[in-house]
This record gives structure tokens, sequence and C-alpha cells, in this order.
């Protein structure tokens, strides 16, 4: 198991380690709330798909939501994680406005998922393990909007009981490059799976970041005794809805704790907020603990009791994960890590790129597909599963330059065109007449009058060789981009005497 290193931080009076666990809730992918059978929707009206049960009304009774366990147990698989046949839902009991029940029913004691690791690739092209401790169901809160009056508050139960998966990390991510590394490779399983739609701006996919420091050293010893208190003390950071929030919110939260301890001061366990305008935590309560919430089984609930053979058929029926496609990308289509990894960070990325290279290049499709289409969908704010583009006019493209149709170069032309709706590529070179020249006979004739028209710079050529390029630029100039450059670099070598 490779671990993730480690990221020094220098203080005034020597150098810190940052040591971060963290807990993602992801909203279950599911069209009714984990206990009830309201409508599980964004952009519905407020308390539009709100069920007796989910507003709090005396007797009613929650009745568990089979769907949802299916997609906890798939995401539990899918995390390499142990799924436990015997879970149990708990009452998490405080008081907040969007509660109406005042409690939360959740999983504390007996979670349908326990300890599993998830391999993450780091930006330099390494890969680090991170062990998951949990993943257990519970019941997400309503919504309090703030901002439609000066003197008072409303509440949105919308959300109230839609079904939520916490998967919890073990501290084992070392940096905020990493921390957002494995946020989005859990958010890539999870859409995989089909588990959560990853849709962070909706709140559909956040993240609590868990941040303490120590001196160097001592985290390996707690990896090696187990012990806690060769770390710091934690602070956690709430509800985190984006990448570069969640670097910027633990790199903040760092330095405040460095300080603190560096000024003599300690760290007081608390939940803090990230506030992205002011680019700062601050302190929202002290951190409870469970005794806090006087946790019990909730009386309304059977503990859950899963058979194995309905854990083996979701195992049977997963599809192809990350990590199985990275490693089978390499293998058939030997491609690059890099280029593997960049493919399967969206599924319709990965579809859309085995589509296209059936008994083409791959490595050029694979650079289309990445740099090109990837490149004008990003202009377009638009994800790769909003891709209209046919993978076979990508598959066209690459023929044509591979069969000396058209130049590589004069390919982004061509592109430009088909990405505006003007047909396939071979309809596109035809009718703008983008064919590339082999004709050598033309070739040589263009390059002849070059030279007659610059001797100088030709007899130059015999000191400084480098000095074709510009012949080069020049031949290319005068066919209108279309004549093939490794015939030009040819005639032009023999013409010079190079």
């Amino acid at each position: 198991m490779t671990e993730a290193s480690s990221y020094i931080i220098e203080g005034r009076t020597g150098p810190w380690e940052l040591v971060m666990g963290l807990e993602i809730h992801a909203q279950v992918a599911s069209k009714a709330k984990l206990f009830s059978g309201a409508a599980v929707g964004f952009g519905a009206g407020p308390n539009e798909q709100v069920s007796l049960v989910d507003a709090g009304f005396p007797g009613m009774l929650p009745t568990l939501n089979g769907h949802c366990v299916e997609q906890a147990v798939k995401t539990g698989l899918g995390l390499k994680a142990q799924i436990n046949r015997r879970s149990q839902f708990d009452r998490k009991n405080y008081f907040y406005p969007d509660l109406p029940t005042g409690y939360q029913i959740s999983q504390l004691y007996f979670p349908i998922v326990g300890e599993g690791v998830v391999e993450v690739e780091a930006e330099d092209g390494s890969f680090f393990n991170v062990g998951i401790e949990r993943l257990h169901l519970e019941q997400d809160a309503g919504k309090l909007i703030h901002d439609l009056s000066p003197t008072e508050s409303y509440v949105d139960l919308n959300r109230a009981g839609t079904a939520l998966m916490e998967i919890v990390s073990r501290p084992d991510i070392r940096s905020p490059d990493q921390a957002v590394a494995y946020v989005k490779k859990i958010r890539t399983i999870l859409m995989y799976l089909g588990t959560c739609d990853g849709d962070m701006e909706k709140g559909n996919l956040r993240a609590d970041v868990n941040v303490s420091v120590c001196r160097v050293g001592q985290y390996e010893k707690f990896k090696a005794t187990g012990d806690f208190s060769h770390l710091g003390t934690r602070c956690e950071i709430k509800n985190v809805n984006s990448f570069r929030f969640i670097s910027q919110a633990i790199q903040y939260e760092a330095r405040r704790q460095i300080e603190i301890l560096e000024d003599g001061g300690k760290i007081d366990q608390e939940t803090r907020l990230y506030d992205p305008t002011a680019g700062e935590t601050r302190s929202m309560r002290s951190k409870e603990e469970a005794m806090d919430y006087r946790y019990f089984p909730d009386p309304d609930l059977l503990p859950l009791e899963l058979e194995q053979a309905w854990i083996d058929d979701i195992k049977a029926n997963l599809p192809e994960l990350p990590d199985e496609k990275r490693r089978r990308l390499m293998a058939h289509y030997v491609l690059s890590q890099y280029d593997a990894v960049v493919l399967i960070s969206e599924q319709a990325k990965a579809d859309f790129f085995e589509a296209a290279a059936k008994g083409r290049d791959a490595k050029l499709v694979s650079n289309w597909v990445t740099n090109e289409v990837s490149a004008r969908l990003t202009a377009e704010g638009k994800d790769f599963s909003e891709n209209t583009l046919p993978a076979a006019h990508v598959a066209q493209l690459v023929e044509l330059i591979e069969t000396d149709v058209i130049s590589s170069k004069i390919a982004k032309e061509v592109f430009d065109h088909v990405w505006n709706g003007e047909g396939s590529p071979a309809e596109v070179v035809e009718k703008h007449g983008l064919k590339q020249v082999t004709d050598t006979g033309a070739i040589e004739k263009a390059v002849d009058d070059i030279i007659a028209a610059n001797p100088d710079k030709a007899a130059a050529v015999a000191e400084k060789p480098q000095a074709i390029g510009w012949f080069v630029g020049q031949v290319m100039k005068a066919t209108g981009g279309k004549a093939n450059p490794a015939a030009v670099n040819d005639i032009l070598k023999a013409r010079l005497g190079l």
C-alpha cells in the first residue's frame, strides 16, 4: 500500500506536516427519499417535494427505500470496502429549524459499509492509497433561506429526508492537492457506478475536511502506533462544495493553526465554515461528540439484514470502474498512464474515445479527444456528457491525417468547420478544397521559385541548417498550407544540399 507523501509547511519555529481526513456527503441517485415516497429533484418550488414523514408530522413512520440501500452497497463494492450484512439506523438528536423531527436518522454504531481503500492519482502521475473507514446512510436536512426578508428566515424542506451516503476516510491525506485528487477520484467512482450524479454546484456532493498539523516525524509515530496523541487537534471545515475551495480552505486553516501553535496557544476542536469571499475559515460551533447527540437505535426501524446472494449479484453486475478502465486502456490501446488517466476522468470521455479509436491510431485519437474536443466543451461550459459531436467524425478526421489526405495543421481548420456543424470531416475537406498537396511536381516548383527569389538565404543554409525552417514556412504559405510537410522538407534538403 503506497502512502501519500507529506506536505511540509515552514513555520517561524520550524517545519510542520499537514494531516487530513475527509467526510464526503454524496446524495444518492434515487427518485425518492430515504424514508418516504416524496420525489427528489432539483428546481422544484419551495416545499413542493415534502411528505408528512419529511415534515415530521406526529405518528408518521419511516419506510426504508430499498433502492437507496442497493446504491449504498454498490458504492461500497466500488470502494473495495467491506459490506456489513447487518447494519442499524440510529437517531441523532439535535434541534435546527430545518430539521422538523428534531433528529436525523443516521448510522453511528453499525454502518452499512465498513473499511475499504481507494487508489488515487496524484498530480505528478504517482499513486497513493486512502483508507476508507466507513460509509453510512443518512437523511439530509432541509434548507434555511435568509436573504428573502430583512427580518425573517424561510424554510424549504425539499431536501429534508433526501438520502445521503457519508464516506469517511482515514487520516491518510497529506496535502491540499491530495485532498482535491481524492475527492475527484471518489466523485468519478460514484458517477461510474451511477450512485450519485456528482453535481457539486447543486450540493449533491460536498466535503467536510478535517485539518490538523503536527511536527515533522509525528505522523510516522501515529502510523506505527495508531496513537492519535501524536497528531494535532483537528478542526472540521463543513460543506465545502468545490475543488478550488477545498484547496483554499485547507491552506488557510493549516496556516491559522500553525500561527496559533507557534504563538504558544492551543487548537480548539471545533466546526468551522469556509468563506470563499474572504478566503478564510470561521468558527461555527465547538465540535460535538457522540454523547451530545444522544444517539440511540431508531425504534421505528428494524436492523437492516442483507443476504449475501443479493450482495454477490450486485457485485457481479458492477460496471467497469475507473481503475480497471485505466489499466485496460493502457494495455489494449498502448496509451501512456497520463493519457489513460485523463480519458477515464469522465466516463463519457472514455466511451467517446473508444468509439473513435476503432481501427485508428489510438494515441492520435486520444490527443484529439483530450485536447480539441475537451477544450471546445470547456469553453462552452459543458461536461463531456453534453458533447454532441459524433465519435465517427473524430475517427474520420484521424483517418484523413493517417492517409495523408490532410496535414495535422489543416486538420485543425477542418475540425473548426466540423464543430460548427458543417458536416463530416470528409465533406468539409471537399467543400473547402483542403486536400493536402502531395504532387511532388507542384511542391518542387514552389521550392525552386522561393530558392531562386532568395539566393542569399539559400546560401546561408549551408552554414546554418536550422534556417531551412524559413523556407518550409514560405513553401507552406505559397501552397496555402496544403503541401505535405514531409515532402516539403525532403525536397528542400535535396535542393539546398543538406
